[in-house]
């Protein structure tokens, strides 16, 4: 398909221009290699065993049976890790099961054997004694005065930020700005409301797995499906006590992650088990395991309170969450703080107070997914505006244009928004939907029609990156940043950005795997920041080389610097001259003369503060520094079966602003896949739990959206307002594709039906109760 593309103008080079992905041949001829497909000389395999109790303590082993299977190499259990723990937030997990478990299927031990089958046969004899716990399975429960303490110690855990912890409560925070409770009294029109969405399970297309190995040295090198290689890591050596110099991490490719593959999944169990049998382990999780065992998006629970003048000026709104963490904190702390910091989504209201709580349950740890949080308090903000206009009798679009941030104006909190293309995102689906004549068309007997409207934002800029951009002899380029490239096609956006720096062919620039041997630190593939954070290192780690390049030139063709220019395909010359040098040139003059190899570093910090104490306060902020907006908009239109209550999305328009499109077909395919994995949020993905235990971690039991269930067109629509600081003015694309996807379904079958739905997802039975229903006003949930 064709992108739709509303730009600012496309300069010439590689930036702007829809190349294929680097990976693409590999991977159409079936050579990429994955977790499951490396082998290691007098490689075992390895498999886990989960806890048979979702609240538990461990009163002993009995590994006998299992250690005389056939095959067995060695067992692993909790008494034979440390006392090292690890995490993002809180250091509160072990690398396996130890002293105590905190859900059902919580790795308890392990057995790597000879083959795989013979592993997985050998963990079923593994006898746990268990001491039963009563369990806490929601967030209120575990809120209650008496309710079964998870972790006992909590007080001792290392925090990276003031969490507020205490009993069951992980984490708190609050944001305000101006004084909400007074701004009610100023409003003419008041809505609110209470939310639900469920779990929703990554379903990456490749499960979590990794392969690791023990030299004669006793170092450990670690492969495994991940977004960063940094917090792999991290998080293997502070739950196993290693020197972080002990333990090398790669990456192959990676079968898409979604935030799953974050944190650590059983990197740490694969590199206890090589340490304890010296032998190359690989251990891949099964799809039901991957399901089980790992993390899931969070479910919320939002009241919500939006106020108005009769003339659309919002004025008011307060928001207050309670998230269920799961066994451990993992990322949670940060998706709490980041939903907290959308709540008041892109407008401008002047009192905001948003406020949330994050609970340890006896469930698998939930964690970071595509959004952060931001879908779900985006899928209450964005019907209570609709509410707003149908009772002022405005136009949704209309009162969402009116009250919108604009360039210059502070976030939430008090960071400057110094790009912002929502007005032309809203200008867009606006015309190309048809806004002003919709529904018009002739209805099909049985089916109601109805459109819907949501925008949101979402962040581009946060934590630590870096790149290394080496000229070599010959003259082409190696890039190394330590991203990892997920399937979304980073390398090939960053190789686009240090091409067009450097004005060399794109097949001239070679990106490197991440290997923390010798990549730059980058925190990871996540949050939308891989684009503008790591594409900001590399333009100026390439623009360094430039330099170098510049100050040889100049020596050997006697000039000053300022008087040279690079030109395209590698050449350096002087500027209204036909006088230039090769690439190649340069670089012997480097390597071989004076001065050495060309080498170019630039390492950052996103810098911007979130808060200003001038303007708002803050409790428990996870993220001092976190930043720079993608804005977007969608407009959908659902037809609903007036029979069976399916809701099918018919056609949407979804745009994007990105800054600039380094490569306009990757946009492409992340608003159109954006859009497909909201829609399974929507109305069809939903993790259901019979007591502690997950019912449906399977594909037969799990529904996700098909190729059937595709809306018939997804028109992606580009918008560029340029972000002053982002690698040739780009910011993020892979999240703020999904944000408002779940609000605009939701608007549209509200459009439809004349019901409001306040719970995802929005399957036939609850759109059929809906439709059932006689007071449409009444605020009640079809549950």
């Amino acid at each position: 398909m064709t992108v739709e593309n509303s730009k600012t103008g496309v300069t010439a080079g590689v930036v702007g221009h829809p190349v294929a992905k680097l990976d693409s041949g590999e991977k159409v001829m079936g050579r990429s290699e994955y977790i499951a497909d490396l082998y290691r000389p007098n490689m075992v395999h390895g498999a886990v065993l989960g806890s048979a109790h979702a609240h538990a303590r461990i009163v002993s082993y009995d590994t006998s049976e299992a250690e005389k299977a056939p095959g067995v190499v060695a067992v692993l259990t909790g008494d034979d890790v440390g006392e090292g723990r690890m995490g993002a937030f809180i250091k509160d997990e072990h690398a396996i099961a130890k002293g105590k478990v905190l859900y059902l299927g919580e790795p308890v031990a392990a057995v790597v054997a000879e083959t795989e089958e013979q592993a997985r046969s050998a963990v079923r004899l593994i006898k746990v004694e268990y001491e039963e716990l009563d369990a806490v399975l929601s967030p209120e429960a575990g809120l209650a005065k008496d309710a079964p303490i998870l972790h006992e110690n909590l007080d001792d855990y290392f925090k990276v930020f003031d969490t507020g912890s205490a009993g069951n409560l992980a984490s708190r925070t609050v944001f305000e700005e101006g004084d909400v409770e007074a701004a009610w009294e100023s409003c003419d029109v008041i809505v609110e409301g209470e939310y639900t969405t469920e779990p929703q399970a990554h379903v990456a297309i490749e499960p979590c797995g990794a392969l690791a190995e023990v030299d004669a040295g006793g170092r450990v090198t670690l492969w495994s499906a991940n977004q960063s290689v940094f917090r792999v890591q991290a998080n293997v050596c502070e739950s196993l006590s290693l020197p972080m110099t002990r333990l090398r991490c790669l990456t192959p490719r990676v079968g898409a992650g979604f935030g799953n593959k974050m944190e650590a999944h059983v990197q740490p169990i694969t590199v206890a088990l090589t340490l304890k049998c010296g032998r190359p382990v690989k251990l891949i999780l099964t799809r039901e395991e991957d399901f089980e065992i790992v993390r899931a998006r969070h479910p919320f629970k939002i009241r919500m309170k939006t106020g108005a003048k009769k003339d659309g000026t919002l004025i008011a709104r307060k928001c207050e969450v309670l998230l269920d963490c799961g066994a451990f904190a993992d990322d949670s702390p940060g998706v709490l703080g980041y939903s907290l910091l959308m709540a008041r989504g892109p407008y401008r209201i002047a009192n905001v107070r948003s406020e949330g709580k994050l609970v340890y349950t006896n469930k698998m740890r939930f964690g970071a997914y595509r959004g952060f949080g931001n879908p779900q308090v985006t899928f209450a903000g964005e019907q209570q505006i609709d509410d707003i206009a149908e009772q002022l009798n405005i136009d949704p679009i209309k009162l969402r244009r009116k009250n919108m941030t604009h360039e210059g104006d502070p976030w939430f909190l008090g960071q400057e928004v110094r790009s912002n293309g929502l007005k032309q995102c809203l200008d867009e689906v606006e015309a190309r939907s048809n806004w002003k004549k919709r529904n018009q068309a002739a209805q099909r007997p049985g089916v109601k029609r109805g459109t819907g409207i949501a925008v949101a934002a979402h962040i581009s800029g946060l934590l630590g990156t870096g790149a290394i951009v080496r000229m070599l002899e010959d003259g082409s380029i190696s890039l190394n940043t330590g991203a990892t490239d997920i399937g979304q096609g980073s390398d090939t956006v960053l190789a686009q950005i240090c091409a067009e720096t450097l004005k060399v062919p794109l097949e001239n620039v070679f990106v490197s795997s991440p290997d923390t041997d010798g990549s730059p630190y980058n925190w990871g593939t996540t949050a939308s920041r891989v684009t503008y954070t790591t594409g900001r290192a590399v333009a100026a780690a390439s623009a360094d080389v430039e330099k170098q390049v510049k100050e040889h030139a100049a020596q050997m063709l006697d000039c000053d610097i300022g008087d040279l220019e690079l030109r395209d395909g590698g050449r350096v010359g002087i500027v209204g001259s036909n006088t230039d040098l090769p690439f190649f040139a340069v670089s012997a003059h480097a390597h071989w003369a004076v001065g050495g190899p060309l080498v170019g570093t630039s390492t950052l910090v996103f810098e911007r503060d979130t808060l200003d104490p001038k303007r708002a306060v803050a409790q428990g902020l996870p993220f001092p520094r976190i930043g720079v907006m993608s804005f977007s908009a969608v407009v959908t239109e659902v037809e609903v079966d007036e029979v069976t209550g399916q809701a099918r999305v018919v056609e949407a328009w979804s745009a994007a602003d990105v800054g600039r499109a380094i490569n306009p077909q990757l946009v492409e395919v992340q608003l159109e896949g954006g859009f497909l994995q909201g829609m399974g949020f929507a109305l069809y993905e939903e993790m259901v739990w019979d007591g502690a235990r997950l019912a449906n971690p399977s594909l037969m039991d799990y529904k996700i959206p098909t190729t059937r269930d595709a809306p018939g067109v997804v028109h992606p629509i580009i918008v560029e307002a340029p972000e002053p600081d982002g690698p040739f003015g780009a910011k993020g694309a892979g999240e703020i594709c999904i944000n408002a996807v779940p609000a605009s379904i939701a608007n549209a079958v509200e459009d439809a039906t004349g019901f409001r739905h306040r719970s995802l997802p929005m399957t036939s039975e609850r759109v059929l109760r809906g439709m059932m229903s006689a007071d449409k006003t009444s605020g009640e949930e079809a549950s």
